[in-house]
């Protein structure tokens, strides 16, 4: 496939094609799947794997009745093109059956009920994160119509899973998932993913507010995103795929990626597959929430919905969250004694792969594009035969020039002046100014919180956003997790 365009849509068999019913087989074995997803470090879709599921027919107006009138919440954003993310701590929230939702997506002008305050052209409707134990508690017996056990994960189905319904220009604010890698299945509709590798991670401006576990999120609008703000962007790696119905999409661990329904409903399963790695991240989470606790609470004990993601309903006092921590370095040495991994020497002769990965920061901002020349294995190695073909296909690279010079979706910027002039000023302030910032500091500091942040802060004014961004950066978390366990095994 052409690098830049987007996978084409394959046509998917349906079972008994040509004969008799389930005489068409699945090109992969569940074995054979497993060994592709857990050693793949490229996006790819699975083609021609879920022709049998009966989930297949799970679109919008059959979920309605099989949930029988119950009321479910509903996200609402805008359809507008700001460069600011629509984060679900500014989004409102509908709580509303999905009869209720298709009436409103049929745009009906003189609806009643629970959307009768969103115009339809203005507003999209996203019921995401749903799990299934919780929004089908009296149909169990559905868990059985989602079948990851034909990717190699025996007993796994709708019981480990999450649905999302939308209508048209529903989105996800880009972000990584601290845990696992995730198979996403394809129901009604079509969503397009724009996806970049980990090592993108400095150019895509990590941020931990708002706060969600697991959830690391961009500060920037990936699709119109300010490059005059975020320069550094334009080094990032945009992959992109329209996934169909029928098709399921893999998500390497760490991959970034911003989700949007592109038809006028959607629906999606999926599942977090777990992994090994995710023993350590639990603890590198603990440390990041304790710490965002701790000082968000501490500058607004009022009003902790301000950076607490909606998804977050467990307590956030310290004492809480130091049982966190507590039991996630309990479970990293409880793996590590009942299993064959050894995940502390590893930590223990990794001293020089921190220093040139992680401790350098200002060396891994200067990387350009060719951090992921290899991204089918992540090693150095010869590459393996390639497992790409007709029922297999990669996620392409954009392969264009950088978007300020070509238009696009990012708009008609002509990406001359983007470069911070500003950026030399704090570097250059003499210590015979300190005395009077100090002096002023008390000041701005209640000026800054008051005024919530709702414009760019200046370049000498330090937040407790801007504080938290670099003490839970993944960079730093990592290190300091990693000590931790060094300290515990010693």
């Amino acid at each position: 496939m052409a690098a830049g365009s987007e996978a084409t849509t394959p046509v998917i068999l349906a079972a008994g094609a040509g004969g008799e019913e389930g005489e068409y087989v699945k090109p992969f074995t569940p074995e054979k799947a497993k060994e592709i997803i857990m050693s793949l470090q490229q996006p790819a879709i699975f083609c021609n794997m879920v022709f049998d599921w009966p989930a297949r027919h799970w679109d919008a107006k059959y979920l309605s009745e099989v949930l029988c009138g119950k009321r479910i919440r509903f996200r609402m954003g805008m359809k507008s093109m700001s460069t600011v993310p629509q984060f679900e701590t500014t989004c409102s929230y509908v709580e509303a059956t999905l009869e209720e939702f298709l009436t409103w997506n049929c745009d009906q002008s003189s609806i009643s009920g629970p959307f009768r305050d969103y115009d339809h052209s203005k507003f999209w409707a996203y019921a995401d994160y749903k799990y299934f134990v919780s929004l089908f508690e009296d149909t169990t017996d559905i868990f059985q119509d989602v079948k990851w056990s034909d990717f190699g994960f025996p007993g796994r189905n709708g019981q480990e899973s999450t649905l999302w319904i939308g209508s048209l220009g529903a989105h996800t604010p880009c972000h990584l998932d601290s845990y696992g890698c995730n198979l996403v299945f394809q129901v009604q509709g079509r969503k397009r993913w724009h996806l970049f590798p980990p090592e993108d991670t400095p150019f895509l401006y990590p941020t931990r507010i708002p706060y969600e576990e697991s959830s690391v999120f961009s500060k920037i609008n990936v699709v119109n995103p300010d490059l005059k703000r975020f320069p550094e962007f334009q080094k990032a790696q945009r992959h992109m795929v329209t996934l169909s119905p029928g098709q399921v999409l893999f998500v390497p661990r760490h991959w970034w990626h911003y989700v949007e329904s592109i038809d006028p409903v959607t629906v999606s399963i999926n599942s977090w597959i777990e992994l090994q790695e995710d023993h350590l991240a639990r603890v590198e989470e603990a440390i990041t929430r304790m710490l965002v606790c701790a000082l968000k609470t501490a500058e607004n004990p009022q009003n902790t919905r301000v950076w607490l993601n909606p998804t977050e309903v467990e307590e956030t006092s310290h004492a809480v969250n130091c049982c966190y921590l507590n039991a996630a370095v309990s479970a990293f040495f409880d793996h590590c004694r009942t299993s064959k991994v050894v995940e502390i020497q590893a930590l223990r002769t990794d001293g020089e792969r921190m220093k040139k990965e992680e401790l350098n920061v200002y060396s891994h901002m200067e990387v350009g594009q060719t951090g992921s020349q290899n991204l089918t294995t992540g090693t150095g190695k010869p590459e393996a035969a390639s497992p790409f073909g007709p029922d297999l296909l990669p996620v392409a690279q954009r392969s264009e020039e950088p978007p300020l010079e070509r238009g696009g979706i990012f708009g008609s910027d002509d990406g001359k002046d983007f470069v911070d002039k500003d950026g030399e000023h704090f570097g250059k302030l003499r210590c015979a100014k300190r005395q009077q910032i100090m002096n002023n500091s008390e000041k701005a500091i209640k000026e800054q919180i008051a005024s919530n942040a709702t414009t760019a802060p200046s370049q000498t004014f330090i937040s407790t956003d801007d504080l938290l961004d670099c003490l839970v950066n993944p960079q730093v978390t990592r290190i300091v997790a990693q000590l931790l366990i060094q300290g515990r095994s010693l």
